[in-house]
């Protein structure tokens, strides 16, 4: 009787101390990857709100009748901010978007749309309020600064200054805006911003665009918490750069500006990246089919890899330590096989557990 009384004691001990364990960490294990969606059209880049909300962009590589949609359920989705703004069949207008890809939600709760027109053959730069999908904003960017072959494409907005950096990798270039001012500036520095010569090679194939090997220059652009320091870097590219914003701020000449790009560090072949609130970098490695980060000690390493993770588009921070993946089999599209479309539904939306201090929207 001592013996079984003493094993239950045991037990009872046991069972609240692995409780008490479980209550003070009830996050997950860091590389820990979760679907958010599953998704019948592809999204091209997905960024989420302080309160948690979704938004995707659908990737105009597989055009859609919608281009800008909130994600409300596992299997479901909404036009945002309204089916008006959306280019139905036979109703394009300048009023609608066009072909939007990058997006990004900043600290005042205002979603940024990057619409490369394409088809209208006019950059332009969205602003809605999230509470209420007002539109707050819209620019033109300048035809001078986006002539023919530009896709401007990856957004970050420094809502402390009021500044907003986009990236072309068609026309290798950071096109920088004084929102107040209304200004617009292109900033260019082909050793940083070109297409390194590497391919990317995912399943053993080198991976084509246009028929021939992929060369695509800067594409992931990203800031730091306090806005003070832009990181970007070729998809084709193994570096990670980093320069002052206040030298586009006090509008620096671009000689100047070039001396003073520094290595941050090293990054894969990379569709999209995000900087959380202690420095470390994230990266989508497109032909490992992981997420990596450069930490803020410089040290490089895979978060998680995974099967599903299949051409991650971009990643952006939502709640707590989770971050954001827009997965869309992208190398399947017509634009990269040259021939069919070999992308397969579900097209995913994942997160993954970081255990780092993210910045929602980013």
């Amino acid at each position: 009787m001592k013996t079984i009384f003493f094993s239950l004691l045991v037990l009872l001990f046991v069972s609240c101390s692995t409780k008490k364990e479980s209550q003070n960490n009830p996050n997950p294990i860091v590389g820990t990857l979760e679907i958010v969606a599953e998704l019948p059209i592809n999204p091209g880049n997905v960024t989420v709100s302080k309160e948690g909300r979704i938004f995707a962009t659908i990737h105009p590589l597989r055009p859609e009748n919608v281009q800008l949609i909130e994600i409300t359920g596992k299997t479901s989705f909404k036009p945002f901010p309204s089916e008006q703004y959306q280019s139905k069949v036979n109703h394009k207008t300048d009023f609608s978007f066009d072909t939007p890809l990058g997006l990004v939600i900043d600290r005042k709760n205002r979603l940024w749309i990057i619409d490369a027109g394409l088809n209208l053959g006019i950059t332009r730069i969205f602003s809605f309020d999230v509470a209420t999908g007002k539109e707050l904003m819209r620019f033109e960017v300048p035809k001078e600064l986006t002539p023919k072959n530009s896709f401007v494409q990856d957004i970050t907005v420094d809502e402390i200054n009021d500044w907003i950096y986009l990236a072309d990798f068609g026309n290798p270039g950071i096109i920088s805006i004084d929102i107040k001012n209304k200004t617009f500036r292109k900033f260019s520095d082909l050793n940083t911003m070109k297409s390194e010569n590497i391919d990317i090679v995912i399943d053993n194939k080198i991976a084509l665009f246009n028929g021939k090997p992929a060369r695509i220059g800067i594409n992931p652009i990203t800031l730091s918490a306090d806005n003070e320091t832009l990181f970007y870097g070729a998809m084709n590219g193994t570096k990670w750069y980093k320069i002052s914003t206040i030298l586009f701020r006090h509008k620096n000449t671009d000689n100047e500006i070039v001396k003073h790009i520094k290595i941050e560090g090293k990054k894969p072949i990379s569709d999209g990246a995000s900087t959380d609130a202690e420095g470390n970098h994230f990266f989508t490695n497109i032909q490992n089919g992981s997420i990596d980060i450069l930490t803020k000690k410089g040290e490089f390493k895979t978060l998680v890899k995974d099967d599903r993770i299949d051409w991650a588009d971009n990643v952006h921070f939502g709640n707590q330590s989770w971050l954001y993946i827009a997965v869309n089999q992208l190398q399947k599209t017509s634009a990269f096989t040259g021939g069919k479309d070999k992308g397969k539904p579900p097209y995913y939306i994942l997160k993954t557990w970081t255990g780092t201090k993210g910045i929602s929207g980013r």
